[in-house]
This record gives structure tokens, sequence and C-alpha cells, in this order.
């Protein structure tokens, strides 16, 4: 049974940092990612990470966390994190870690398999 679980959420202050991470168990994947929801507002992509046969891991990002958050993995831990720098209230979502079926990149909702229950961050004023 496939799980993904986030951890690392919490409440932060504007221009704080955070570090989320999620948890693989069941099987391994080779393209994962971070989409995140704020209130009245749809699901968007905001990371991910993909294999690439003969050039290692791949990392994306939606322009509006470009130079603010990181994406990285530890395999022997099956272990997905998402380091998030420069917190502005717009910042506030709840975070879902995602897995994509095998041959798809992360950043399509559609290619999702899998999508863990999230983790809250907020990020005051």
């Amino acid at each position: 049974q496939v799980q993904l679980v986030e951890s690392g959420g919490g409440l932060v202050q504007a221009g704080g940092s955070l570090r989320l991470s999620c948890a693989a168990s069941g099987r391994t994947f080779n393209a994962m990612g971070w989409y995140r929801q704020a209130p009245e507002k749809e699901r968007e992509f905001v990371a991910g990470i993909s294999w690439i046969r003969w050039s290692g891991d791949s990392t994306y990002y939606a322009d509006s966390v470009k130079g603010r958050f990181t994406i990285s993995r530890d395999n022997a831990k099956n272990t997905v994190y998402l380091q998030l720098n420069s917190l502005s209230p717009e910042d506030t979502a709840v975070y879902y870690c995602a897995a994509a079926r095998l041959g798809s990149n992360s950043n399509v909702p559609a290619d999702i398999d899998y999508w863990g229950k999230g983790t809250l961050v907020t990020v005051s004023s």
C-alpha cells in the first residue's frame, strides 16, 4: 500500500523558512513533487523532481517560487523535501506531496497517481 506522509508545516513569520518532508512508503517513484492549495483557490504545482537516466535528478519549479524554494530527495530514506525560504503571506496554503505515474513528470495534476494528505503552512505578516 502506497502512502505519502507530509510533515514540517507550521506557523512562520514573513521572511522566515521551513522545511517540509514527504516520506513515501510502499514503493519508490521516479517523479515526485509538491503542490499547494490556498483558501478558496485551486491546487497549484509548486516544485518537482524527476530522475532521468544517465543524468540523475532534474528539478523544476513554478515561477512564483523559483529562487526561494528548493526540492530535493534522499533515496535511501525514500523521502522528498521542500525547503521554503523568504516566505510571504501569499505562500500560506496546505502543501501536498505528490507522486507521478511512471514516465511522467510531477507538474501535471492528471499525471499524479498518489497524493499525501497535506501539511499546513501559515505565514504571518
